[in-house]
Parts: structure tokens; sequence; C-alpha cells
């Protein structure tokens, strides 16, 4: 799953990154700790004003999705993500799979490993791992977004979700689900709704190419934010590492 991550590229980097065209809403603040319902930044490809052309944009919406029937946002806290299997039949995500998909940037994102540690009410410790790019780039999630407004007199909601698929290579040992990363070769067929997708698509970044190491438990609170939170923690900190990401936890 992917339920924190970090965002801290400004504006400018999105836009040469990504490739945007237009600007309808700047990234937000940098933050190392982005928690659900936070507003994040997403990228999309829109029809131009001539609607013949295509516009790559930067839009902002908040984490988790509210499908268009819903009766409460307040179910979005639920959806911040979405099983890549299930997405284009599921009645929450479907419509938005088929039309409405989405790269949602990020620096890295964060997953806890349930040690063999002993924690808090005798559940195992688990320590966080920070995932990110090995050359330091910036991670393309696959997003969907929905728009969902109480009644048509109402101000539009704009919702994002952040898919997610099993877990390959070494990053199997943290987690069964990793978020859907899109190599920045495929983010055009990624957002172009006319380019059927398959649940082989081939944009997904190969898990060599990620990194991982542990970091401070102090991203546990949401509250908690800054650069800090993505440090390497050193390794006599660590009490229990799995045996394919023991290199990455060494200082």
């Amino acid at each position: 799953m992917c339920g924190r991550y970090a965002a801290s590229r400004d504006t400018a980097a999105i836009i040469e990154e990504f490739r945007v065209e237009q600007v309808v809403e700047p990234a937000p603040e940098p933050s190392w700790n982005v928690a659900p319902t936070d507003s994040v930044a997403f990228v999309v490809d829109r029809p131009g004003e001539d609607e013949a052309t295509v516009q790559r944009q930067l839009r902002r919406a908040r984490w988790g999705l509210v499908p268009s029937w819903a009766k409460d946002p307040a179910i979005g806290a639920r959806m911040i993500n979405a099983r890549w299997e299930q997405a284009a039949e599921k009645p929450a995500f479907r419509r938005a799979f088929a039309k409405r998909r989405c790269l949602i940037p990020a620096d890295g994102y964060f997953e806890w490993y349930a040690t063999s540690q002993p924690g808090a009410g005798g559940r195992p410790r688990k320590q966080p791992f920070y995932i990110h790019r090995g050359d330091g780039r910036s991670l393309g999630l696959a997003g969907l977004y929905e728009f969902w407004r109480p009644t048509p007199q109402d101000e539009w909601l704009v919702t994002v979700t952040v898919l997610t698929t099993a877990s390959a290579g070494p990053l199997a040992a943290l987690h069964d689900r990793m978020p859907v990363v899109v190599d920045p070769e495929a983010y055009a067929a990624w957002l172009d709704p006319g380019v059927a997708l398959g649940a082989d698509f081939a944009g997904t970044l190969a898990p060599a190419a990620l990194a991982a190491h542990p970091v401070s438990t102090a991203v546990n609170a949401v509250r908690n934010d800054g650069p800090e939170l993505v440090l390497p923690l050193p390794a006599e900190e660590v009490a229990d590492v799995p045996a394919e990401l023991r290199d990455e936890s060494k200082p």
C-alpha cells in the first residue's frame, strides 16, 4: 500500500521533470510526510482550448478519492489506494480508471516493516523505510482522480487515489503491496484515456530501480515534517532489517 509519501519538489521542478505545459494550480508547500486528506499535486493530460490538442497540466487535489456518487466526502479517507487488479471493475474506481488517470509526483514513499522485536501492546515493532529512485529522480505514482460535489451549486471537490500492485524484488520483504510507479517513457500512454491498459501494463518501473533504507520513527506522527525524515538511520540504530535490504541500512 501507500499511506505516506514525501513530495518536496517545487512547481518549477515538477514542470521540468513531468513536461508540464500549463500550471492550473501550483504545487503545495514541500512536505516530507504527506498524509491522507492532504492537498497534493497531480499531473494530467487535458484537452486544450481548441479541444483538438492535449495539454499537460499541473493541478491540486485532496488525497483520498471520493466517487461521484458518494453521499459523504468522508469516504475518501478510506480510498487513498486502489488495487490495480480491481480498479477497472470496482464501482468506486472504474470510471476514473477508464477516463481520469493521472500522475502523482513524489520524492519517495514510506513503508513499515514488522520486525521481530516486541512493540506496544505485544505487537511486533514496526520500522519505517523510505523507498525512492536510486538516481534521485521523482517517482511518477500512477493515480486516478475524480470530481465530487453535493449539489450543482457547490464547488467541485477534486480528489485522487494511488494505485497499488503486488510488490516484487527486494521490496517484497517490506510489504506485499507497493505503489504502481510509472516509467517516464510511459507517462504519455498512462495519461491518455484512449490507450487501453491491461493487467501487465509495461509502464511500471522495475523494482530494481528503487532503493530503500530505514528511517526514524518520527515519520510515524503526521505532525512531524522536514527533510530529516528521509535520512538513513545509522546501522546501530536499526533493530531488524530484511536480509534483502541490509546493504541499504549502512550510514
